[in-house]
């Protein structure tokens, strides 16, 4: 696999929070979620009840954008992040090795009852502005032949 640079992976380790974007029916809807990047698997997980909109909307619309942002009103500080990928509940050695990242991040969720879900990115934007005025650093997930 087309390795990630470390550069989105340090912004993104340092961050908890992003914006998920769904869709359902064509109408797009957007929520804020806790999230760990498992770097292992190349795969943010999050928890969310099956009962949300947002997850009700990947039933049928599995495939998502999400952003996480730096808020700052210094332009010369600018950084964020944009990806899409699938999402899906996680199971078996994924959930196993996703709860432990998860929980060692935040350690209240082993108090609550969680489905954990991953979404696996095909496509990661960084922009840094500390690189130079809308510097932008693309990942995308090699396809195979």
């Amino acid at each position: 696999m087309n390795p990630v640079d470390e550069r989105m992976i340090k912004f993104i380790r340092e961050h908890h929070i992003f914006t998920l974007a769904t869709s359902n029916n064509n109408k797009p809807y957007t929520s804020t979620c806790f999230y760990v990047y498992v770097e292992s698997l190349n795969m943010f997980v999050f928890t969310s009840d099956k009962t949300t909109k947002h997850i009700m909307d990947v039933v049928d619309q599995s495939y998502v954008a999400g952003a996480i942002a730096l808020e700052t009103s210094v332009i010369g500080k600018i950084r964020g992040i944009q990806f899409t990928g699938e999402i899906k509940e996680l199971a078996g050695k994924e959930l196993s090795t996703a709860k432990k990242a998860y929980l060692m991040k935040f350690p209240v969720a082993a108090l609550m009852k969680t489905t954990l879900w991953g979404i696996m990115p095909d496509f990661i934007k960084m922009t840094d502005n500390r690189l130079g005025f809308g510097k932008k650093l693309i990942w995308r997930l090699e396809e195979t032949k």
